[in-house]
C-alpha cells in the first residue's frame, strides 16, 4: 500500500518542532532522569542523525499522490513530487512494525535485564534504512498523537533515536554518536564513561522510546574495537529500558553471530529479513504488486496505465528485484518524461536509465574473456 495522508496520523505542522529545546535543556525533574547532561555539536541542516532533524523528518507531511478530481498541478510541483516520490508499505515494514510493537510493550513493562531487541538484516538496496525510518515516523507520530507535537517539542521528548554505526567504531565513536543526536556537549576529551552516563541519563529524561542502531555491519567483535562497541550497545541495553532496533547488510553471514558475544546477540535478537521481491510467491506475484503501487502514484498526464505492470519481468530483471534499485528507476524515468515532454513511461524511457552499479552489474554483466585473448 502506497503512504497517504491518512498514514501521517494527523500530524499537526512540523513547525513547533524547530523551536523545541534540546532534551539535555528539557527542565525534566531530577525525579525522573537517572543522572548527568547533556546537548552538542551541530550536524547538517535537516539531518535525520540528530533529535531535531528526525523530527523534522517525520512530521512533515509524505508525498501523496493526486486526488482524483483534484486540480493539476505544475511542471514544477510534479517534479518535485516525482524527485521525493511515495513510500510503499511493503510485508517487510508491516512484519518490522508488529514486532517492534511487541516488543515496546514487552519493555515497558520488563523490570529485569535481557530485553529482547531486533535486527533488520537483507542485501543492499533491499529496503532496510526505509523501513526503519517508516516505523519510526509512526512511532514518533503516535506520540504527537497522545500528547501533542508543542507538548512533545517543548517537553525536550525524544521518541526515537536513530543513531549511524561509524566506520571502524570504538565503543567511545559510537557513545559520542549517541550523544551528537541527543544534543549532549559530548568531546573526544571526555571519558567513555562519562560520555555513556550522560546518553543514558538522556534517553531517561527525554523519554526515548526506540533507539534504532543503522549500519551494524560495520560492528567486527573478533577486532578489539569492534568487541568493545559490541559490548557498548549491550549495556545500553540493560541500562536504557527502551526497545532496540539493529539494522545491517546480511547481518547473518557478518562476524557480528561469532563468539561469546555473537551468542548472546543471536540469544536475544529476532530477525526480520528483507529480501529482494520475487517474481512469484506461490499464487501471488509480489513484485508485480509492488510496480502496480508505483505505477498507480505516477502524475504523468500521457501515462498509459498498466504499461509498466505489463513490463515488470523485464522491470524485476534490471533491478534484480531490489525495492531501493526499482524506487529509483521509476523515479528517474518520471523526471526523465516530465523533462522531455512525454508525460508516459515506456520501456525506451526505461533502457536510457543508468542504475545504481550493484544493478547494472546484475542486469548487464561484463562479456566473458576469451580463452587465449590477452
Amino acid at each position: 500500500m502506497v503512504n497517504g495522508p491518512s498514514d501521517r496520523g494527523g500530524a499537526s505542522k512540523a513547525g513547533a518542532t524547530s523551536t523545541a529545546r534540546r532534551p539535555a535543556d528539557s527542565g525534566v525533574s531530577t525525579e525522573d532522569v537517572a543522572g548527568g547532561e547533556g546537548g552538542n555539536r551541530q550536524a547538517q541542516p535537516g539531518s535525520v542523525t540528530v533529535w531535531d532533524g528526525f523530527a523534522r523528518f517525520a512530521t512533515i507531511p509524505v508525498a501523496a499522490p493526486p486526488e482524483p478530481g483534484a486540480p493539476q498541478r505544475s511542471l514544477a510541483e510534479r517534479l518535485a513530487y516525482h524527485s521525493q516520490f511515495v513510500t510503499v508499505r511493503t510485508p517487510a515494514v508491516d512484519v518490522l512494525a508488529k514486532q517492534v510493537r511487541t516488543l515496546m510493550l514487552l519493555v515497558r513493562h520488563q523490570q529485569v535485564t535481557a530485553r529482547p531487541s531486533l535486527i533488520v538484516t537483507g542485501p543492499a538496496g533491499a529496503g532496510k534504512t526505509t523501513a526503519l525510518f517508516q516505523v519510526g515516523r509512526a512511532c514518533h507520530l503516535a506520540r504527537i498523537r497522545r500528547q501533542g507535537e508543542m507538548a512533545t517539542a517543548v517537553g525536550g521528548q525524544v521518541p526515537v533515536a536513530y543513531v549511524l554505526v561509524p566506520p571502524a567504531a570504538s565503543a567511545k565513536t559510537l557513545a559520542l554518536e549517541f550523544a551528537r543526536y541527543l544534543g549532549i556537549p559530548a568531546t573526544a576529551r571526555m571519558s567513555q564513561a562519562s560520555i555513556v552516563n550522560s546518553v543514558c541519563h538522556a534517553c531517561t529524561a527525554a523519554s526515548v522510546q526506540l533507539v534504532v542502531i543503522d549500519e551494524i555491519h560495520r560492528l567486527n567483535p573478533r577486532t578489539a574495537t569492534g568487541a568493545q562497541s559490541a559490548d557498548l550497545l549491550k549495556d545500553l541495553t540493560e541500562r536504557i529500558g527502551v526497545t532496540f532496533v539493529h539494522a545491517g547488510i546480511d547481518v547473518t553471514a557478518t562476524p557480528l553471530f561469532t563468539g561469546v558475544r555473537g551468542a548472546q546477540l543471536a540469544a536475544r535478537a529476532s530477525l526480520v529479513d528483507c529480501a529482494p521481491f520475487p517474481t512469484r510467491d506461490g499464487e501471488h506475484e509480489p513484485f508485480k504488486d509492488l510496480v502496480r503501487a508505483l505505477e498507480n502514484a505516477l502524475d504523468l498526464r500521457h501515462h498509459r496505465a498498466g504499461s509498466l505492470v505489463r513490463l515488470a519481468p523485464y522491470v524485476h530483471a534490471r533491478t534484480a528485484g531490489r525495492i531501493g534499485s526499482l524506487t529509483r528507476l521509476i523515479k528517474q524515468a518520471a523526471l526523465a518524461a516530465l523533462t522531455d515532454g512525454t508525460e508516459r513511461i515506456t520501456k525506451t524511457t526505461l533502457d536510457a536509465i543508468r542504475l545504481d552499479h550493484l544493478a547494472e552489474q546484475h542486469d548487464r554483466p561484463r562479456a566473458p574473456t576469451r580463452s587465449g585473448s590477452r
